[in-house]
């Protein structure tokens, strides 16, 4: 019933997470009907942020100078590094502002139905900056999922040789629970009461 232009823009609105067919029609209908206000800055905003943001060769967060504003802020403590699944892990436990310390994103974890690899992640960075850095304290902040808790597992028998202490988040992490999705109050309580793992 569409243009060819119409249904592609509903197709690639449709792969956004949360967004449905259904969605995406509806909004590619209101951008469609207010191309002036409403599509035209966003196609602009799309360019420009496409051009400008980075990936932090350090950590793997997103911000448009590398390294990002966390591994270049000196106030914050770079003997403390919390292992997460992705950027929005970041952007969540940021929120909470009750972390100080650097961060090392993953970018996924361990999965067998997926076929991820410890080859596939950003392990092998993660221990070369642990040495480099001089970090006393691992936080391993990943999904208490079962391929969450096998990464951290994973990780806790691979960093075990290096002098390194490891702790998990704790209390207020509910079984199969996403960090992005956990309120700010739930994720703090997790941050100060993590447990070490490995002594």
């Amino acid at each position: 019933m569409n243009s060819p232009e119409i249904n592609d823009l509903i197709r690639i609105l449709a792969r956004l997470p949360g967004v449905g067919p259904r969605s995406a029609r509806r909004l590619a209908l209101s951008l469609l009907e207010d191309r002036e206000k409403a599509m035209k800055p966003l196609m602009m905003q799309l360019e420009k942020t496409y051009t400008a943001i980075k990936t932090c060769t350090r950590c793997g967060n997103l911000d448009s100078h590398d390294p990002c504003g966390i591994c270049g802020d000196t106030r914050r403590n770079r003997k403390l590094l919390c292992v997460v699944e992705g950027i929005a892990d970041i952007w969540a436990i940021e929120r909470t502002r009750a972390f100080d310390g650097m961060y090392h994103v993953l970018g996924g974890v361990l999965s067998a139905i997926d076929g991820i690899k410890p080859d596939d992640l950003r392990i092998n960075q993660l221990v070369a900056r642990i040495h480099e850095e001089g970090t006393e304290e691992l936080v391993l902040a990943l999904a208490a999922t079962v391929d969450g808790q096998t990464t951290a597992h994973y990780l806790t028998d691979r960093l075990g040789p290096i002098n390194v202490r490891i702790s998990k988040l704790a209390h207020g992490m509910p079984v199969g629970g996403e960090l992005d999705y956990l309120d700010d109050s739930t994720l703090t309580t997790a941050l100060r009461a993590r447990t070490s793992v490995n002594r």
